[in-house]
């Protein structure tokens, strides 16, 4: 596949592209002169907007994928817009190599942020999204158009280390990322509650009933974005009988094994701590088994050994270790 600038020539591509997409799904009503004339320049209608649009074409030199991107509003976020890949294209790696060719631009150009709305009917590319690291965001959009479309909005950091609480949709929507962060962090050793090997349907079962807990208020979830990516996460656990409403629990502080010590755990927790705060939560606990790659962090952001319990936890052998629990009083 090459990928190349998309040009206002080939606007017989974008109609057989996105036309070919859109048939996939009954009620979604394609034409062009009436909604979506842009499609005659296309070229033109992104550069006017300050974005580009590209192609990309398998070796007969039929194009089979595209994507444009453009900046939104004034808070340095871009959105991607029109992007499609012809279904006998699909699982080759080409959508991947296509938003990367959206997202290395929009960072060239200063995007800090991207976002990009899909309609509800569109399974496969919310998950596609997901696994990138988007997560859905707001209400969902209502469309005045032929289609009656009802559209989801996705959003993410694009560069850097950004941490932000998930709400309900978001939550949901990052399941998947998770379960693969979990997984990895326990075949990797850390003690969470798991023992290795991990089974993926286990994993995904625990990050559903997460997502129903902060759906309820019972729970704060964090993910942390290292350079457009979501590599750990972290929880608050608010659900304290009536006379510990003062309190809260901090659980599953994760960082995938390939993104650690680049401060994303210390970044996790702090986020964490001050998130507490602002909810009036005044005292947090959290336990670690004795030696576990965390401990130190704990100890130099100020958590109190509170007390160690021998031969707390064991592993998939057997073999039984201590646990130590801390604590931390947050200020007024």
């Amino acid at each position: 596949m090459t990928i190349r600038a998309g040009q206002d020539a080939d606007a017989a591509h974008y109609i057989r592209l996105i036309g070919d997409a859109w048939a996939e799904f009954p009620g979604v009503v394609f034409d062009v002169d009436a909604e979506l004339p842009e499609l005659h320049h296309l070229a033109s209608w992104f550069e006017g907007q300050g974005g580009r649009v590209w192609l990309a074409e398998g070796p007969d030199g039929v194009p089979q994928g595209m994507v444009g991107v453009r900046p939104h509003g004034s808070d340095q976020a871009w959105e991607i817009c029109r992007m499609y890949v012809d279904k006998a294209a699909r699982g080759t790696g080409l959508a991947h190599r296509l938003l990367d060719q959206a997202e290395n631009h929009a960072r060239e150009q200063g995007a800090e942020r991207l976002i990009l709305w899909t309609d509800t009917r569109f399974a496969g590319a919310h998950k596609f999204y997901e696994k990138r690291g988007f997560v859905r965001q707001g209400a969902i959009r209502i469309l005045d158009d032929l289609s009656k479309s009802l559209e989801f909005r996705y959003a993410k950091p694009l560069s850097g280390l950004v941490v932000d609480i998930l709400d309900a949709a978001a939550a949901t929507s990052v399941e998947l990322r998770l379960t693969e962060i979990l997984m990895a962090c326990v075949e990797d050793g850390a003690f969470v509650s798991f023992l290795k090997p991990l089974a993926k349907h286990e994993a995904q079962a625990y990050w559903r009933r997460i997502s129903g807990e902060v759906a309820a208020g019972d729970r704060i979830l964090l993910a942390a974005w290292h350079e457009g990516r979501i590599a750990g996460t972290v929880q608050l656990r608010l659900s304290t009988p009536q006379n510990q409403r003062h309190r809260a629990e901090i659980e599953k502080l994760l960082v995938h094994p390939s993104a650690q010590r680049l401060g994303i755990g210390r970044h996790l927790l702090q986020r964490a701590e001050q998130s507490a705060q602002r909810l009036g939560r005044k005292l947090l606990t959290l336990d670690t088994r004795a030696g576990d790659k965390a401990e130190p962090l704990y100890r130099a952001l100020g958590w109190t050994e509170t007390g160690r319990v021998p031969g707390y936890v064991m592993d998939e052998t057997g073999r039984v270790f201590d646990t130590l629990f801390f604590h931390k009083t947050l200020p007024v």
